[in-house]
């Protein structure tokens, strides 16, 4: 696995370098700000690219916007996104611009080290990740047929936002992989996702839990 890293701060950028690499995970580059990310995906053609949010020079969503046009460019292009705060609309323009292989996640994160390393692979791998303080965040004031779900289908449905599998949900709410994979077919059909959405519909589902009032 090849990945660029767009990172500011010094500290950070050479500690996630370190810790990649030592998972046997090359990096590819590492850059400060959100043009030298463009170029270097440009030129390396990564597996995964981690920005932070904020970079040079105003600090506010460079990070972000740049992960934003490389997921238009090429919606199949795994982000992993770091933050040190929740910013809701990023979560949701992320997931808006392919059908996986995206990940938001707060730089605490970070320190959990084998949890985190894990999650890069998840999302390399095409699988969504979100920070459970993001995703606690996001469940006030949900609408959009969310209203709809029982308890234990958001609980399902936080847990598929995390990037989990039926199987790992199911670990996590000691249920079975069946009774799972029936809460997942009546959040479908709450959330209006029709069978021949196929795969895309767990995508759709958790973009629907994301997007913003």
């Amino acid at each position: 696995m090849r990945v660029v890293i767009a990172e500011d701060n010094v500290l950070l950028s050479t500690g996630l370098e370190l810790l990649l690499t030592s998972k046997d995970i090359e990096v590819a580059a590492v850059v400060p700000d959100a043009g030298g990310l463009l170029d270097a995906v440009t030129e390396h053609r990564p597996d995964l690219v981690i920005a932070d949010v904020r970079l040079p020079p105003s600090f506010r969503d460079e990070g972000i916007r740049a992960a934003v046009a490389l997921r238009r460019a090429d919606p199949a292009l795994p982000i992993l996104v770091l933050s040190q705060y929740v910013e809701r609309i990023y979560a949701r323009e992320l997931l808006a611009h392919g059908s996986g292989g995206v990940g938001y996640l707060l730089k605490d994160r970070v320190s959990r080290v084998s949890q985190f390393v894990e999650d890069v692979r998840r999302v390399a791998a095409g699988g969504t990740v979100m920070d459970p303080e993001v995703i606690a965040q996001l469940m006030v004031g949900r609408g959009h047929g969310l209203d709809s779900l029982t308890g234990r289908e958001r609980e399902v449905l936080s847990w598929m936002a995390q990037g989990l599998s039926n199987t790992e949900i199911g670990e996590r709410l000691t249920i079975t992989d069946n009774a799972v994979h029936k809460h997942i077919g009546s959040i479908f059909a709450k959330l209006g996702l029709a069978v021949s959405d196929g795969g895309h519909r767990r995508v759709m589902a958790v973009l629907t839990f994301l997007d913003d009032q």
